[in-house]
């Protein structure tokens, strides 16, 4: 077992994950301090690194047509800029108090310490992936990681049956359902809540259920998969709940994901209650000077409900990334907090929320009013107007922006944005009322739709003061 060591001189930075979080930090810590001042180590387990998690599903479905085009940047491209970037190497111990990290190669086995000056975890999360009789079959996917959309893609080549399940229907469960329809399977999903999308209340939720089985999607809700079944090969038949099977000849797991911290926890590192590593504003792990971690394996501050929380987004994971190279490079940079903002869609329906649903309200003791409009995407007398349903949250007393949620068809989901950027502000429902958006037929009603909900939820905070 060897003990690599820093050049003479130079500080070295060891980053543990290669995807959006891990080489933001080391790309941008690069930028700021040459390989003279600043070595750079990082590690990764898979075969790819700053690729796309979120094309994964619209590959599987056929809108991308090459992995590659899902890669921002490629190992040769990283080694090019002067990063020592080690693929199919998986960090299997931090020792924290020596500073350095045992990492092992997954295809030989062998194992070796690297030193490290500054540290920076970007584990991200692993999906979940519930203890099942035939959980692991073969034809049983999850949709993680590049290398999961591979498999899924060959196995979905090599099925002669068109059947699939979904077992979960929140972000993955919905786009994958529609990747699967788009490539002519049978689909059923499997959702253990009382409506798809639990990140959306159960009144939206049943807007998503009444349009998915509008698109051929057979909707089974309020169900827990017990086992997966398979046949005399091993392979995969039927998934199965307590009261019914559902035959597939494919299952896909879209169930979510927990922060990939163990080693964290081994290390003694300070995690919260979902999991995820506590940082402070810089993204440095609380407590410890020298090591930093962002992505999907840390809890991030909701700067709405106060509250920390766990949220698997790139979006984040490259700002976590910048931050945490603009520190350790030498700079200064922070993260003040989300406002959880999420958009998806199924087909042609648009799903999109901010901010916090009528549960999140309740648990942190929020009073408010809840308000709901129905409207169109453009003017009326403009061709082809889409539908779509606004609802929307206000604090009772103050009238501040608490949330909002869209469902519908062209042009709702991205319409979130103006609620994300009111509810970063702390506007309230009143002031929103006033703000001077984008204004022509053939993009929005003379009053957009997220107006008219919050002239709705102004009037509501009025007639309660």
């Amino acid at each position: 077992m060897s003990m690599s060591r820093t050049k003479r001189g130079s500080e070295r930075l060891v980053v543990i994950g290669g995807d959006a979080a891990g080489m933001s930090a080391a790309s941008q810590a690069r930028r700021l301090k040459g390989p003279d001042e600043l070595e750079i180590v990082a590690f990764d387990r898979g075969h790819f690194t700053s690729y796309s998690a979120c094309g994964i599903p619209y590959w599987v479905g056929g809108d991308v047509a090459e992995r590659d085009q899902l890669i921002a940047r490629t190992p040769e491209e990283h080694r090019a800029r002067g990063i020592d970037l080690r693929m199919r190497t998986e960090v299997t111990e931090i020792d924290v108090a020596g500073g350095r990290v045992r990492a092992r190669d997954v295809d030989s086995g062998a194992e070796s310490w690297t030193s490290y000056d500054k540290l920076v975890i970007a584990t991200g999360a692993r999906p979940f992936r519930p203890d099942l009789p035939g959980v692991d079959a073969p034809g049983v996917h999850g949709v993680q990681t590049l290398d999961d959309g591979q498999a899924l893609l060959d196995t979905l080549a090599r099925t002669r049956g068109r059947r699939a399940v979904v077992v979960g229907a929140g972000y993955i469960g919905v786009e994958m359902a529609e990747a699967l329809i788009r490539r002519g399977y049978e689909v059923t999903v499997v959702n253990r809540g009382k409506e798809p999308m639990s990140t959306l209340d159960p009144d939206m939720g049943r807007l998503v259920h009444e349009a998915m089985e509008g698109m051929g999607i057979t909707m089974v809700d309020d169900a827990e998969v017990t086992k997966v079944l398979t046949d005399d090969g091993g392979r995969v038949r039927a998934v199965a709940t307590q009261d019914a099977e559902y035959p597939a000849d494919v299952v896909v797991l879209g169930i979510g994901v927990h922060p990939e911290t163990a080693l964290a926890r081994a290390a003694g590192l300070p995690l919260g209650v979902h999991g995820g590593l506590l940082t402070d504003l810089a993204m440095r792990v609380r407590g410890h000077e020298n090591i930093w971690a962002g992505g999907d394996c840390v809890e991030v501050l909701d700067l709405v409900s106060g509250q920390l929380r766990h949220i698997a987004l790139g979006t984040h994971a490259n700002k976590h990334g910048q931050i945490i190279g603009t520190n350790v490079g030498g700079g200064y940079a922070t993260f003040p907090g989300v406002v959880g903002t999420a958009v998806s869609k199924v087909c042609d329906l648009e799903i999109a929320r901010t901010g916090l649903r009528e549960k999140d309200a309740h648990r942190v003791g929020l009073r408010f009013v809840a308000v709901t409009i129905e409207s169109t995407s453009r003017a009326g007398y403009y061709p082809d107007p889409s539908s779509m349903t606004v609802k929307m949250l206000a604090e009772r007393r103050t009238g501040r922006l608490l949330g909002v949620q869209i469902v519908g068809r062209e042009g709702a989901g991205k319409r979130v944005d103006i609620a994300a950027v009111a509810l970063t502000a702390g506007m309230t429902v009143e002031q929103m009322t006033a703000l001077d958006l984008g204004y022509a037929p053939p993009f929005s009603p003379v009053w957009d739709p997220v107006l008219v909900a919050a002239r709705k939820a102004a009037k509501a905070v009025d007639q309660l003061a």
